[in-house]
């Protein structure tokens, strides 16, 4: 499979120019009805780096209808205990769905279905299931939980919030894999114009000023690894996800189709492992995304207030009904030997907590 590659920061010509280029039109059925499904994992800014850009989603749209396709809509759901409708407009989708009159649904609120995976029955939202062409728009960036996040996790958004907390018991690794071989996007367009590449809320945008095109979600998320300086070993779904049929790892030098070439030479900045650092005292146990998001959230900020943690911390499911001997981050854990309560809790009553100890 060929990866379509341009530069620039307009994300709506950006969309619109990959899509010409790999002939996108060609490969989707008459009167099809599809489905795009960006990252809305919470009400953030994409400047921020942790959303899809608008402009991704406009010439998205501008594409597809310019070459008559009508049967066209948004769907998406934010993470746990994150509103979808908020980050709707907090990310200027709400004035892209105006002008292209198109319609977004939040699929916290439609109905889903039980699918047989490799791993377990999953219950995956009945209006990405049939979709006849899944157009997947995510963003790659760090991840505080799985290194990195892009194509094969965004799927994550597709499931109601039960099932989401059930990956997170799950482990994450083999249930975004399992997701992945039942649910296949056709077409790939990753935003990397600024994502953050160590923390999925996003935060400290790194812009990179780029996006790329695919049409095999698992050969995307090995691109991005490359991008990222990160071995595959080092995000374990991208493997397991190939090896349950979900697509190929598999690219060379030759499938990178470049459209132009960046003003700053080609040298894409790696993560800078301050997620790790801030989390090196942290026990995670199957911790759901958003707590776990609270918590970094929460050391990122006491960390530039100039206050160190050097407490043992423990956060996740796992710790259910367990006496830790340390600090305790949501409802999981209240029953260790001083707790923060929440599901997630915010970051502010975290830092409060924390600070209470000293």
């Amino acid at each position: 499979m060929k990866i379509y590659e341009i530069f620039g920061r307009d994300a709506h010509s950006m969309t619109f120019s990959l899509m010409e280029a790999a002939d996108v039109a060609s490969r989707i059925p008459e009167n099809a009805a599809i489905v795009l499904k960006p990252n809305l994992v919470l009400d953030s800014s994409p400047e921020n780096g942790a959303t899809t850009h608008a402009g991704v989603l406009s010439g998205c749209l501008e594409y597809l209808l310019s070459h008559g396709f009508q049967n066209v809509c948004i769907s998406e759901s934010s993470w746990v205990g994150a509103n979808t409708d908020r980050s709707f407009r907090a990310c200027g989708y709400d004035r892209v769905c105006e002008k292209y009159n198109v319609p977004f649904y939040d699929l916290k609120k439609e109905s889903s279905e039980l699918v047989d995976t490799p791993f377990r029955p999953m219950s995956i939202s009945s209006r990405i299931l049939s979709a006849d062409y899944l157009i997947d728009l995510p963003v790659l960036k760090g991840h505080c939980q799985t290194n990195m996040t892009c194509a094969l996790k965004n799927l994550k958004g597709c499931l109601p919030d039960q099932e989401k907390r059930r990956f997170h018991s799950d482990g994450l690794m083999k249930p975004i894999a399992a997701l992945a071989s039942v649910v296949k996007p056709n077409l790939i367009i990753v935003d990397s114009l600024c994502g953050d590449l160590n923390f999925e809320e996003g935060g400290n945008p790194v812009e990179t000023n780029r996006m790329f095109l695919g049409f095999d979600a698992v050969q995307i998320d090995a691109y991005g690894c490359q991008l990222m300086g990160l071995p595959l070993e080092e995000v374990p779904y991208i493997s397991l996800a190939e090896s349950w049929g979900a697509g190929s790892s598999a690219f060379s030098p030759d499938d990178i189709i470049r459209l132009n070439d960046p003003e700053d030479g080609n040298v894409y900045p790696n993560p800078s492992g301050l997620v790790k650092q801030l989390t090196r005292n942290v026990h995670a146990d199957r911790a759901c995304s958003a707590c776990f998001a609270a918590l970094v959230r929460a050391l990122y900020q006491m960390k530039d207030a100039g206050v160190s943690v050097d407490r043992e911390i423990f956060i996740g499911q796992g710790w259910r009904g367990k006496a830790v001997p340390g600090f305790g981050c949501g409802n999981c854990c209240r029953s260790a030997l001083h707790t923060v309560d929440g599901c997630p809790p915010s970051s502010t009553a975290v830092i409060d907590a924390l600070k209470s100890l000293r």
